[in-house]
């Protein structure tokens, strides 16, 4: 009886003076990147969200910064700037162009779209035309740059600021001295 007891205790004792071996410890599994979690495509939307998102708050910041700016006098539009605000395609800029050489008493939606008759216009296809011009400026500058006069388009007073004087004004004005010089 006393030679089991022994033994079980040599036994016991065996197992808890085990000498250390170096073994390598079993490291666990490498885990899912968010991309192999959702997608590879799911992913890269999402990623295209974050950046479109950060870029919109970025132009917005601009929009604030340009704004103030101009409040304070600092910062005048030249007419390239108000052309890549308001214009998406050519047809834009030659609405804004015939609209621009009438002058300050408009000119109606029909008369531009029949001096435009290479993109055939209606009336209609002009006047939303250049509602939508008004809009892209009005979101980035605050400022428009058509007004309704009667059932005449025209350029604002803004507009007019950062255009100058229109071609017929300036055409009446080249003729005014020279017929005082000629009564002289």
């Amino acid at each position: 009886m006393f030679a089991s007891v022994e033994c079980w205790c040599f036994a016991m004792s065996e197992q808890s003076i085990q000498k250390p071996e170096e073994y390598h410890v079993q490291t666990g599994k490498k885990p899912r990147s968010r991309e192999e979690k959702i997608g590879r495509l799911k992913y890269n939307q999402y990623l295209l969200k974050r950046v479109l998102t950060m870029i919109k708050e970025v132009r917005d910041m601009q929009r604030v910064i340009l704004n103030g700016l101009k409040g304070a006098g600092y910062f005048h539009f030249d007419v390239p700037m108000l052309q890549k605000f308001a214009c998406e395609d050519a047809v834009d800029l030659d609405i804004l162009q015939r609209v621009y050489e009438v002058g300050r008493e408009g000119i109606f939606p029909k008369d531009v779209a029949e001096g435009l008759s290479e993109y055939k216009l209606a009336y209609w296809h002009v006047s939303r035309r250049i509602v939508r011009m008004n809009k892209r400026l009005e979101h980035e500058t605050g400022e428009r740059l058509f007004e309704k006069r009667g059932h005449k388009w025209a350029l604002t007073r803004f507009a007019f600021d950062v255009f100058g004087a229109s071609e017929s004004e300036v055409k009446e004005d080249k003729t005014a001295p020279e017929e005082e010089i000629s009564s002289e």
